[in-house]
């Protein structure tokens, strides 16, 4: 199933834009955002860019008004990470924009206009948009179409097998969340225990009535571009994981990964057809395997890296699940 045009696909992004889409302290000490492969994000940097948020839009001044500017420095630093990444693998797999391409949005610029007050859009979607307009655009456009390029290069290669339990509530109000999220991350501390852990684990699930699990699944990304973008499709084998698939939904899924294919087409008799915002944020997930690649560190006072969200958390209890090796398995680099 072909996508679309690669280059319409491209001027789509560069011009209706993102629907996400020097010194030597550590991110402990003063002066230091991140580091990220060696590289430097200073304070003053997410400083000055919060500033320009909140000097430049409308929306910026609501958040400082509601007291949320955190949201906005977290997501500068995590932008800045992603952008190191988004830079290493359109190096690695020889993806670059056309300089034409590039000119012609900026002449169109679509993050020149100031962001207004209480967008339509999610809080979080929303503060990745005001982001994208406080950098610099040339860097925040060209990486949007990098990561998109990169998700039309492997939607239709990448595969993975899988078997999976689950954890759940009827509780319409949410009042047992914080209950599910500790259930879920111990389940998949028992998958990771050792190699037959999880097999075991499953086996008993299965017995379970209204128990979601199951083993030898096998899912291509073109089947479900959505579920393409979530953390499963961005581990390596022998990886466990607990996440929610959907967030609003009471149901987490705990994961171990057996196998991960991206080298050729993978046949499918129900591809869908992937929408920008999950071309988008497939090339952000497709990013994950670069993270073994880096050095990352980043100051607490911008909380800590969640790879299952692909942005930061404010803290560990925070995070939107937990990825974890199985124990005594070989594990299988990018």
């Amino acid at each position: 199933m072909r996508i679309m045009g690669r280059r319409r696909a491209l001027v789509g992004v560069l011009a209706g834009s993102l629907i996400l889409t020097g010194c030597n302290a550590g991110p402990g000490q003063v002066g230091t955002a991140a580091i990220v492969g060696g590289k430097t994000v200073s304070v003053d940097r997410v400083q000055q860019l919060i500033d320009k948020a909140v000097r430049e839009h409308p929306y910026g001044q609501q958040l400082a008004k509601e007291h949320k500017l955190d949201l906005v420095g977290r997501e500068i630093v995590r932008q800045e990470i992603l952008h190191d990444l988004t830079v290493r693998a359109g190096q690695r797999e020889g993806i670059g924009v056309d300089e034409s391409l590039v000119v012609n949005a900026l002449q169109n610029d679509p993050l020149a206009k100031p962001m207004e007050a209480n967008p339509q859009d999610d809080p979080e979607l929303s503060v990745q948009q005001l982001v994208a307009r406080v950098r610099d655009h040339r860097e925040s456009l060209v990486d949007a179409a990098i990561q998109t390029q990169l998700a039309m290069k492997y939607l239709d290669k990448l595969s993975v097998s899988f078997d999976f339990s689950s954890v759940s509530s009827t509780d319409a109000t949410g009042s047992d969340a914080d209950q599910l999220r500790e259930q879920a991350i111990e389940k998949a501390r028992r998958f990771a225990a050792s190699p037959t852990a999880a097999a075991e684990l499953i086996a008993q699930d299965e017995q379970t009535p209204g128990m979601q699990a199951g083993t030898g699944q096998k899912l291509p990304a073109m089947q479900s571009p959505a579920t393409a973008a979530t953390v499963l499709f961005g581990l390596e084998p022998n990886t466990v994981a607990a996440f929610k698939p959907t967030p609003q939904q009471p149901l987490w899924v705990i994961v171990v990964v057996r196998e991960r294919t991206a080298d050729k087409p993978v046949a499918s008799d129900q591809a869908a057809q992937p929408s920008a915002q999950q071309l988008a944020k497939v090339g952000v997930r497709l990013l994950q395997s670069y993270l073994d690649q880096v050095d990352l560190k980043v100051n607490p006072r911008y909380g800590v890296w969640d790879v299952v969200g692909m942005d930061l958390a404010p803290n560990e209890a925070s995070k939107k699940g937990i990825v974890l090796p199985v124990h005594g398995a070989a594990q299988q680099n990018p």
